[in-house]
């Protein structure tokens, strides 16, 4: 739907022109509408599957193609309808769709009845083992001391699995990592708390390079950090009616279904304004402006200078506090964590769900797990003592931060 208005030369109206979707059925609020002769109704099983009918000839993105070969068995059902069916649809809706999960799933795109599989869509968001469908699905962080690639690799990361596990993993680690908050004193009794790089905006840069990347091909998401700037480099260019004259103002979705997913998932707004937030938020923290290399054909690079507020004795302070952080992050890649500490299912389960949803509170770990809220009390604490898990901010309204990986 485009809304613009129209000046003529007896005044001005408003011209709302909507075009039918490409991809039916379209959710509002969890709901889908339809006319039933003269008023509208929620739509039934019965009509959303004709609507699913009617979008079959027109799929045109590659997340909404079936992924041939795979079968259920390789999407996590558990992660699908515990943690994002709640988070798509009211409850109410929920508890009234007696329909089997494949069903569920073809009505959100992420999978193809006619040949019984998953749609690309639902491996990327819940597929147990995405590499081995797409071996690229993953994003690559690298730490390069001083200014360029030639660099010793300070350290490394590799956030690999669907969707649903990277981007909660991503935001923390922006949020604990790279944005590296202290406080600097302004005058004798007061400070002023600086950044090296804001959250929100390297978050969505980042979010931005998942939604639109090339599945197809076997590259990963280059998330690069050197001394005096951050590079993201996502495989494929700008697509479909996004061009380098009309970027960042018009938008066009390479990947619908993921994008709408991680819209449901609150990663992403669709509202074509991040990149604009972005500069603005980067321009406020003294980052200058983000310069987006739009000749790349194959790919998208956007560069983030480190802020005017970071001094260099402060880079190489903080060069020594990251690494000890990510001791933690990247669970000893090259001397190991030795803990004598006994890991059960329970603390794996706990931290797998804390890791998608920062914000979740011991009621709702102990409902998703399936265990009394006294042993989700108990491993949280035996976690938090390990240093695997830590709170931030008050037990209602805080959130979890992730300290060290837990294998």
């Amino acid at each position: 739907m485009t809304v613009e208005k129209v000046v003529l030369d007896d005044g001005a109206v408003i011209v709302v022109e909507v075009q039918p979707a490409i991809f039916p059925p379209v959710k509002y609020k969890g709901r889908v509408w339809v006319r039933v002769g003269p008023r509208k109704g929620v739509a039934n099983e019965a009509d959303e599957k004709r609507l699913i009918e009617k979008r079959a000839c027109h799929v045109s993105t590659f997340d909404a193609l079936p992924c041939l070969g795979s079968t259920l068995d390789d999407i996590d059902v558990a992660l699908f309808r515990q943690t994002y069916l709640p988070q798509a649809m009211p409850m109410d809706v929920i508890a009234d769709d007696k329909r089997d999960v494949k069903l569920q799933m073809q009505s959100l795109g992420f999978y193809d009845m006619k040949h019984d599989c998953p749609t690309y869509a639902g491996i990327i968001l819940f597929g147990k083992n995405v590499e081995r469908t797409l071996p690229g699905a993953y994003v690559q962080y690298v730490r390069f001391k001083g200014t360029g690639r030639a660099g010793d690799v300070m350290r490394e990361y590799k956030f690999s699995g669907n969707l649903m596990k990277i981007l909660y993993q991503l935001d923390t680690f922006v949020d604990t990592t790279i944005t590296n908050r202290r406080p600097v004193p302004v005058s004798a009794l007061r400070e002023e708390t600086v950044t090296d790089y804001p959250h929100w905006a390297i978050r969505e840069l980042l979010m931005n390079a998942i939604c639109h990347r090339d599945y197809e091909g076997n590259g990963p998401i280059q998330f690069y950090q050197y001394d005096d700037r951050i590079e993201i480099l996502n495989p494929g260019g700008l697509y479909g009616k996004a061009n380098a004259t009309n970027f960042p103002w018009v938008n066009d979705y390479r990947n619908g279904v993921v994008a709408e997913a991680m819209k449901v998932l609150g990663f992403v707004n669709r509202f074509s304004r991040g990149v604009l937030r972005v500069e603005d938020e980067l321009k406020a923290n003294h980052n200058g402006e983000p310069d987006f290399k739009l000749h790349l054909e194959t790919a998208f690079l956007v560069v983030v200078k480190l802020s005017e507020n970071a001094k260099t004795e402060d880079v190489n302070a903080n060069s020594n506090f990251i690494q000890s952080k990510d001791d933690g992050i990247n669970d000893g890649i090259n001397d190991g964590i030795k803990d004598s500490f006994s890991i059960t299912d329970l603390h794996k389960s706990v931290y797998q769900t804390v890791c998608m949803k920062p914000s979740i509170k011991y009621t709702e770990l102990a409902d998703n797990i399936g265990v009394s809220e006294s042993s989700i009390t108990r491993a949280i604490r035996e976690l938090k003592e390990r240093g695997y898990i830590a709170r931030q901010g008050a037990r209602k309204s805080g959130e979890w931060i992730i300290l060290k990986r837990l294998e």
